[in-house]
């Protein structure tokens, strides 16, 4: 008897769980499966063509996610272009050297083609960076969209948001620490700089005047800061050298190899060697055979980046164009009075009553019969 009373109890409750209201979304796998089921696909077409002829952009996309997900969340505010009114995150000085626009719209414009206002440029980011690693022999991370774009985008927010190239290990952890990642996810997340490259200005202190001292960094490899200096003068502003000394076109162990070899090229880099857990992560990376458990663990930090403040639902828009917040709708044209509308307070009531009957029928037939 107990049991028929709550399958009965179950089956009236049906008729109110059929008129709830969806609950709100979250970033979750295959959100497009329906509304633009090649989404991916053509995301990682485009990317096959453009790593084909430029590899370079795989570190650079990978950049762009990253200094996207730590200012303002995962919502593609470092697309948005600066208006007369307002400088916008891609140009504070801290960003002037991200790259990957061009990217990013020319994959929108193939998606907006496809499946005109679905496909966020928030996701497109993400998507480009997840297969960025895929098509530099690393692992196939599988990653949750869905995300929406903002509608904002300030350069005074850069600075507060993201570490600079000289940053400590401990200013690094504290950094990691406001988005809930450990320091774990910093070491991990720092490997991605197995691939890309970083212009001579962002470590020229290290060859040059490292802490003011007019020496280079005793950190640095004798052989390395040779060859960096060969590739850099004082003031090059342009020159770009690969964050990987090993090899940076691969997603593999390299960058590890080259900190414990004293190649690490940033001052960030090398700060990954004072602290006894990101440390003991690096010499473990270093001596390891297989790339297998770094590629596991970047995957998991990886997805955990992708979710800062991400925007779901009604939350944030569809960008139309990736570098520009959506143009107010404009205002419906007056038109006469419209009849007046149906009792539909009354159709809802009646259609509550339907169901709600329903399920107090087939409570009663299960009473009677089970």
């Amino acid at each position: 008897m107990d049991s028929k009373i709550i399958i009965a109890a179950f089956l009236s409750f049906v008729p109110v769980l059929l008129l709830l209201g969806a609950t709100e979304a979250h970033v979750e796998y295959g959100a497009y499966n329906i509304s633009c089921p090649n989404a991916e696909a053509i995301v990682f077409q485009e990317m096959t063509q453009i790593l084909a002829t430029s590899p370079d952009l795989a570190g650079s996309l990978l950049r762009l996610h990253y200094v996207d997900c730590f200012v303002r969340g995962c919502e593609a505010s470092i697309l948005l272009n600066s208006t007369a009114g307002n400088t916008a995150e891609k140009d504070a000085d801290m960003n002037k050297d991200v790259r990957g626009y061009d990217v990013i719209d020319r994959i929108k414009t193939k998606l907006e083609e496809a499946c005109p206002g679905i496909v966020s440029c928030a996701d497109i980011i993400a998507l480009a960076a997840r297969d960025s690693i895929r098509l530099s022999n690393g692992p196939n991370i599988p990653i949750g969209t869905g995300r929406r774009d903002g509608n904002g985008s300030s350069a005074a927010d850069v600075p507060l948001n993201l570490p600079s190239a000289n940053a400590s290990i401990a200013q690094l952890i504290s950094f990691f620490a406001k988005y809930n990642l450990t320091a774990k996810d910093l070491v991990v997340l720092s490997g991605a700089h197995t691939i890309g490259k970083a212009h001579c200005y962002s470590f020229s202190d290290r060859l040059y005047n490292y802490n003011g001292s007019g020496n280079s960094d005793p950190r640095l490899d004798a052989s390395y800061k040779t060859l960096l200096s060969q590739e850099c003068s004082p003031n090059d502003m342009t020159s770009l050298v690969p964050l990987d000394a090993n090899n940076a076109t691969a997603f593999d162990l390299g960058y590890y190899s080259g900190l414990t070899q004293m190649k690490g090229l940033l001052t960030s880099d090398a700060a990954l060697l004072d602290d006894a857990s990101t440390n003991s992560y690096v010499l473990r990376q270093a001596n390891s055979t297989s790339p297998n458990e770094f590629f596991a663990d970047f995957a998991t930090s990886f997805m955990i980046m992708g979710k800062i403040g991400a925007l779901t639902h009604s939350k944030g828009e569809i960008r139309r164009q990736c570098s520009a917040i959506n143009p107010p709708s404009p205002s419906p044209s007056p038109s006469p009075s419209p009849p007046p509308p149906p009792n539909n307070s009354a159709e809802k009531k009646n259609a509550f009553s339907s169901f709600f009957s329903v399920g107090v029928v087939l409570s009663y037939l299960l009473l009677q019969y089970y």
